[in-house]
């Protein structure tokens, strides 16, 4: 499939990516695309002329990264843990689109998130690494649940070396808490004080236990 007839739409797309790793601004989206998703480096969109395919769409000073993710998806090959990967243009990946709301969302509209979606993150993290990845960056807004089932988006990083302990300290945090908020909604200004808060610790000083004491004490406050 050519995709020329959705890159004249995608190049009238305008975004800016912002600093201290905030969300890109859109600008301006033409209206024969939908903005399904904003992230730091790009926004996710679809066509209803392609309603089966996501273009990700970069922002002009971060095409190298879209260079990135382009080799590690053709690394990953065929997963149903990953999204499929179709092919590029100047400053877009095609994706296929995937249904279901991430785990980000499901914590703000109380959505219980299974014990199976915790294990296909871990089966996706191995078969990441048997393919000679070194997958990273794993958080709430980059695992997406659809049906009872996770699957992985977002695989820029997986080229980097180290463990970032994203996902280290998210399963502990499941295993351990998650049965005293499961079912509720939890307001967006507690979950994003906890993101600001884990970006801004360095991993050398996070101890796991002071962040739960921590976020126990603003629960009791947006209780």
């Amino acid at each position: 499939m050519t995709w020329d007839f959705i890159a004249d739409h995608i190049q009238k797309l305008d975004i800016l990516s912002n600093e201290e790793n905030e969300l890109v601004t859109v600008k301006e989206i033409p209206k024969e695309l939908q903005c399904v998703g904003v992230g730091t480096d790009a926004v996710v969109v679809r066509s209803l002329d392609a309603p089966n395919y996501a273009f990700k769409v970069y922002s002009n000073d971060k095409l190298e990264k879209l260079k990135v993710e382009k080799h590690v998806y053709e690394k990953l090959g065929q997963s149903d843990l990953f999204p499929f990967y179709y092919g590029s243009g100047s400053n877009f990946l095609v994706l296929s689109f995937e249904k279901g709301l991430t785990l980000y969302d499901c914590l703000l509209k109380g959505i219980h998130i299974p014990k199976q979606a915790i294990e296909d993150v871990d089966k996706a993290i191995a078969y990441a690494l048997s393919r000679g990845l070194n997958p990273r960056d794993i958080h709430l807004k980059n695992i997406l649940l659809h049906e009872g089932r996770a699957k992985l988006l977002d695989v820029s990083e997986y080229l980097k070396q180290g463990n970032d302990c994203r996902w280290h300290y998210l399963k502990q945090g499941y295993q351990e808490n998650y049965h005293v908020i499961d079912g509720k909604a939890v307001p967006f200004w507690i979950v994003e004080t906890v993101r600001k808060w884990y970006n801004q610790t360095q991993p050398e000083t996070f101890h796991f236990q002071d962040f739960v004491r921590k976020l126990t004490k603003i629960f009791r406050v947006g209780a």
